[in-house]
């Protein structure tokens, strides 16, 4: 072949497809996996060689044992719409329907935020979820979905020794307890969580300057670094009351979620994800992703978990 000839012979040599890797994922949980999985779609997209297929068995505040109760009033009358509380493929569905309706590679399961640092209340529930999914999807790698602890500030659940950190060693304790008689491995959030709040580049303090007792709409306490909700003002009646919640992931709890679960799933380096919120600044989502990175891959733990 001439030199010509190859040179159109290269052009004319279509470029080398990058092969995309495609994870099917079914989370059964409550709004904490939506938390942890509100960006993980755009991550995905962002990467430019990975595909996400997901489902979403979700309930507010549902623990183990009401998606098995649920599931088995599902299996005792299919006609019944209280066994179909989930969506799927825009009609209600139960649990039997979502695990057979797609090849899921992967079904998260996780425990309910308010009891999940007793584990106690993981069994027998969390060995039937599993057993169930295995039934149906057999093919699937069932996956335990580690929760978070709440904001050191918590009103509600702290009370006198226990604190946050003791929530954080108390729900890992569970989890992987758990993890281990069912031998499943752990997307490890709360752990990202808690050793992010001991990162001097994330340290979050309370705003002592802020008046707690006499709040003034819409002034907000100075909340830097919380990967929790935090304070907020809503509507009481006709006049605004400052709320706080100390459980969900604000938008920076919910980045950092999505790049632990990016980086799990796809083993991928989250350090190179491209995407970020809107209302993040490069530098932290750098500091969030690098966390991520650290917990997944390098098996960094906090000094709570030592």
């Amino acid at each position: 072949m001439n030199l010509g000839a190859q040179e159109n012979a290269e052009k004319a040599a279509p470029a080398a497809v990058t092969p995309v890797k495609q994870v099917k994922l079914l989370a059964i949980g409550n709004s904490f996996s939506a938390n942890t999985t509100k960006f993980l779609k755009d991550i995905v997209k962002d990467s430019g060689n990975c595909e996400l297929v997901f489902g979403h068995a979700m309930i507010g505040g549902c623990p183990m044992e009401k998606h098995w109760n649920l599931a088995q009033k599902n299996e005792s009358n299919p006609e019944d719409p209280e066994g179909k509380p989930y969506m799927f493929n825009g009609k209600k569905a139960g649990l039997k329907e979502m695990l057979t309706g797609e090849k899921w590679q992967v079904v998260t399961i996780q425990q309910f935020s308010v009891i999940s640092y007793k584990v106690d209340s993981y069994r027998p529930h969390a060995k039937n979820l599993y057993d169930y999914i295995k039934k149906y999807a057999p093919d699937a790698e069932v996956v335990i979905h580690q929760t978070w602890a709440y904001r050191s500030d918590d009103k509600g659940l702290f009370k006198d020794d226990f604190n946050s950190v003791k929530m954080y060693q108390q729900v890992t304790n569970a989890y992987y307890t758990i993890a281990k008689e069912l031998g499943c491995r752990v997307i490890p959030v709360g752990t990202a969580f808690q050793l992010a709040y001991e990162s001097p580049e994330w340290e979050f303090k309370r705003d002592e300057s802020f008046d707690y007792k006499n709040p003034k709409h819409p002034e907000l306490p100075k909340e830097l670094h919380s990967l929790h909700a935090g304070y907020f003002w809503k509507l009481a009646g006709e006049n605004k009351k400052l709320s706080y919640d100390s459980h969900h992931a604000n938008f920076a709890g919910e980045y950092l979620g999505g790049c632990v679960w990016f980086e799990f799933l796809f083993k991928e380096d989250a350090r190179n994800i491209k995407f970020k919120p809107k209302n993040m600044s490069e530098e932290d989502a750098a500091v969030l992703r690098n966390i991520a990175h650290k917990v997944v891959t390098e098996g960094a733990k906090p000094k709570a978990g030592e």
